[in-house]
């Protein structure tokens, strides 16, 4: 079961019984499963993106990056993985897609930070 002790607890007092809650803790595994394999595929394929990172050494506030690779697994409702750029990479943390060609990860160590990826920079402004 997806959710903790607490969580269940408050969703049986507000009548779900464990059919429903089972239901539930399955949709959200599974939304999280279909998030990852969006997320992936905005990637795939895309040479450039264009985000919103602050980055020390970009003249740009929407700075471009070739991108290699997307690689997220997921468990429960824990979506993570590795964002793999030409020359660097970042842990992911989380992630969700804004709509069709921008997207929005959470990244670990050394960004800490949720930022915005595109297909152009115009989606960014």
């Amino acid at each position: 079961m997806h959710f903790d002790q607490r969580t269940q607890r408050a969703l049986r007092e507000a009548g779900l019984d464990d059919d429903a809650l089972a239901a539930a803790s399955e949709a959200v595994v599974e939304s999280t499963r279909e998030a990852a394999a969006d997320l992936e595929a905005f990637f795939d394929g895309r040479e450039t993106v264009y985000s919103d990172m602050e980055m020390a050494h970009s003249a740009s506030d929407y700075p471009e990056h070739a991108v290699d690779y997307l690689d997220l697994t997921t468990h429960a409702d824990e979506l993570r993985g590795w964002l793999r750029f030409d020359s660097w990479g970042v842990y992911v943390e989380d992630g969700r897609v804004l709509d069709d060609g921008l997207v929005e990860l959470t990244l670990g160590p050394t960004v800490h930070d949720r930022v915005r990826f595109a297909d152009s920079r115009e989606r960014l402004e």
